[in-house]
């Protein structure tokens, strides 16, 4: 066994754990030899069902530390658990002779050859299950020593445990935020001043792939439509928001040259999220590509309620959309052009829209934003 640590560098690696939980288990043998026990662990308590998890030790044998989970947390003296940051050994819970005829001690403390213990909730955000932290003691006694040396320990620990649950709840909310763009159907390339991808979930991937609608040339971002290079330009080569906020509210259409509609959105990105030094690697803005696709009958159906649109006009309206104008539209329906001009004239009336290529971006709007 390593001699006790020196409380400065003790505490210096309760830090550290913080950072990087894996190191829990150095930490708390050095907390056992700092405190002078036999063995130490963090653990979490439930405060309802007495159910424990030891998490990190030493000092004690694995085969106690299944029992304890399996059995014996719910005999322990901590049937009320102590007030955060409070060390208790078991003499201040029980009745001490009673504790030494009861299963806890005669099944699980003594065959280890522990009488006692100093007990403290280190972390109680959750305030059903707890964190604490225990010492065994051994054959003697938990003394006011083992207790000042333990709290010289504990507001550290605590703190620890904080950042360990902030870092984990900051990953989850990271990795929960890279997920959902990942999952959605449209194109999501992140830009900076000079229009080049600093990012792209996995459907701009697709589309960057593909080398039809955009492509990556040195790292640029340059779509199939000399006039949208042009717009994405101007908008993005400010790297001022307030220009990116002007541009948020600008729709336009994109035809790739197979012949896909998409409808791209410029958005910018708030300072928040840069550092504010304006590096030509900072993202400021981002651009969506989505495809207009209305992916069969049900989103047909769906706007033709919401317009309250007739079999015919929703037709005209489907054709101007995938087809093209009201020539080709003519065409593929079979219809007089004059036929298919007055139901498109509705179909502006019933949307409120006035260009076929604001008919393209309603389209848009109805179709499945998630990976099919």
């Amino acid at each position: 066994m390593h001699g006790p640590r020196k409380l400065p560098d003790l505490v210096e690696a309760i830090y550290d754990a913080g950072l990087d939980p894996s190191l829990w288990n150095n930490v708390v043998t050095g907390i056992r030899d700092f405190v002078g026990g036999q063995a130490c662990g963090l653990f979490s308590k439930d405060s309802i069902s007495k159910f424990g998890v030891t998490h990190y030790y030493c000092g004690a044998d694995p085969h106690y530390i299944r029992l304890y989970s399996e059995t014996h947390s719910k005999f322990d003296p901590l049937t009320v658990l102590p007030p955060h940051g409070q060390i208790v050994s078991i003499p201040d819970l029980v009745n001490f002779d009673e504790y030494r005829r009861g299963r806890f001690y005669q099944e699980w403390m003594r065959p280890q050859g522990c009488s006692d213990a100093a007990n403290v909730v280190l972390e109680n955000s959750n305030a059903s299950c707890t964190v604490m932290m225990t010492v065994l003691s051994g054959r003697r006694m938990v003394d006011p020593v083992m207790k000042h040396r333990l709290s010289l320990i504990v507001p550290h620990a605590s703190r620890a445990l904080l950042i360990n649950r902030a870092m984990a709840s900051q990953l989850t909310l990271a990795t929960a935020l890279a997920e959902v763009p990942d999952n959605l159907a449209c194109g999501i390339f992140l830009l900076d001043g000079f229009c080049r991808v600093v990012h792209a979930n996995s459907a701009g991937h697709d589309l960057l792939a593909a080398e039809d609608l955009v492509r990556s040339v040195a790292g640029q971002l340059v779509t199939s439509s000399a006039e949208a290079n042009q717009t994405l330009r101007e908008a993005f080569a400010t790297r001022h928001e307030i220009a990116l906020l002007a541009a948020k509210g600008h729709a336009f259409s994109l035809l790739s040259p197979s012949g896909e509609l998409y409808v791209a959105h410029i958005l910018p990105l708030s300072s928040v999220l840069r550092d504010g030094s304006e590096r030509v690697v900072d993202a400021v803005g981002a651009l969506l590509l989505r495809k207009v696709s209305l992916g069969g009958q049900s989103y047909g159906e769906l706007i033709a309620q919401t317009f309250d649109l007739t079999p015919a006009e929703l037709r005209v309206f489907l054709s101007i959309v995938e087809v093209g104008g009201i020539p080709e539209t003519a065409v593929a329906l079979g219809i007089a052009e004059t036929t298919a001009k007055t139901h498109l004239h509705r179909v502006f009336a019933k949307t409120g829209v006035s260009r076929q290529a604001d008919l393209v971006k309603l389209a848009a709007g109805f179709s499945n934003p998630l990976v099919n």
